[in-house]
């Protein structure tokens, strides 16, 4: 009798792991793909950046340094790492961003350019689908840790390397930044 009580206790413990385990596991991998749709839409952004900077060349020249910043804020952008690097270099790429699409109100040739208007356009599109990307990240990170924090995936993992996942939020001092329209000075 206390064989086959101690044998079942083993198993309901080994299911238990078991399950834990598999759910940590398809739980990791949906952050990952949820990571990866991220990656996607960022690169389609960074993709347009240097199309919008040479429209934008042609009609504000002497705009130079705003068009440096957009490089060099673009290029921040696709060298980060992880989602707490990236959410930072995205919002200092939006700032710039912002101060670069603040130009076109000065530069009326500009604001009424065909290509600069679809560029902007698909700007505008793949920044929404980024947004969805980031809530759908968050969810899947905020799922994963959930369940690795719960009861019995809390005893195992760590030690079984299921650490925990950050989010791809901004930081304080971003968000405030992000809220202040851009200035522009002429």
């Amino acid at each position: 009798m206390d064989f086959w009580f101690f044998l079942a206790i083993l198993v309901v413990i080994a299911l238990l792991f078991i399950g834990s385990y598999n759910s940590l596991v398809g739980l990791r991998q949906r952050c990952r793909q949820a990571f990866g749709d991220i990656d996607v839409q960022l690169k389609q952004r960074h993709d347009l950046i240097p199309n919008l900077v040479e429209t934008v060349k042609g009609y504000a020249s002497h705009e130079r340094g705003t068009l440096e910043a957009v490089v060099q804020a673009r290029n921040a952008a696709v060298n980060a790492q992880g989602p707490a690097a990236q959410a930072q270099a995205e919002a200092a790429l939006s700032g710039t961003l912002g101060r670069l699409f603040a130009l076109s109100e000065a530069y009326p040739d500009l604001k009424a350019n065909q290509n600069f208007l679809d560029l902007q356009t698909q700007l505008t599109s793949i920044e929404d689908k980024i947004a969805a990307a980031r809530r759908f990240f968050n969810n899947a990170a905020a799922e994963y840790n959930a369940s690795r924090e719960a009861f019995p995936a809390m005893l195992f993992a760590n030690s079984m390397g299921f650490l925990p996942q950050d989010f791809f939020n901004l930081e304080e001092s971003e968000r405030k930044a992000a809220s202040v329209p851009p200035e522009v000075k002429f």
